[in-house]
């Protein structure tokens, strides 16, 4: 597993406002570190215990949940969170609770596996591929505004097909969203 942040994340979380940020589906904590350097207080959230004994460090809080097994109740409140990030990790019914949880000024950034991954290996299961225009509705439903969309193939850090999101709720200053240069 590489230690390399996505360069999605990395184009967008300086975004991010001062604040807490949620690192939904953690893993290891790649993201977790490059947010907690950002100078954010991270919550690290994953259900592999090994994973998040690795994630663990300054200005990083590691918290074991299953947030698909039977029952599992989200356990963040309103406004919680300057910033969610996910990456790699699709569970449909956790959308609206999560969203929920961003701030009124807060930025989302979520990049995943999309419909068509099938033809470069795994996940090739739709329950875990996004389809076409997923997350743009996504934003839509949720009042989001979006500053940024991808949808097509990556060639690194593996080939595969994913959609990636930055998106902002409403009182995200539009001046804020300084976009650095490709």
């Amino acid at each position: 597993m590489s230690d390399q942040i996505s360069a999605w994340v990395g184009r967008y979380a300086p975004l991010v406002p001062g604040g807490a940020v949620l690192d939904l589906a953690c893993g290891s904590g790649r993201h977790a570190r490059h947010l907690a350097a950002l100078g954010h207080e991270v919550v690290a959230v994953d259900r592999d215990a090994t994973a998040l004994a690795a994630a663990s460090g300054p200005g990083i809080t590691t918290s074991a949940i299953d947030l698909e097994e039977e029952g599992a109740v989200w356990s963040f409140g309103p406004h919680r969170f300057a910033g969610i990030v996910v990456t790699n990790y699709l569970h449909r019914p956790l959308f609206g609770d999560m969203l929920a949880s961003l701030a009124p000024n807060g930025v989302l950034i979520y990049e995943t596996f999309a419909d068509g991954n099938a033809q470069f290996g795994k996940p090739s299961n739709p329950a875990f591929l996004l389809r076409p225009g997923e997350l743009l509705e996504l934003a839509r439903e949720h009042g989001l505004r979006v500053v940024a969309f991808e949808d097509g193939v990556i060639t690194e850090p593996k080939a595969a097909m994913v959609q990636r999101l930055c998106a902002v709720k409403p009182d995200f200053p539009r001046e804020a969203a300084l976009l650095p240069p490709f």
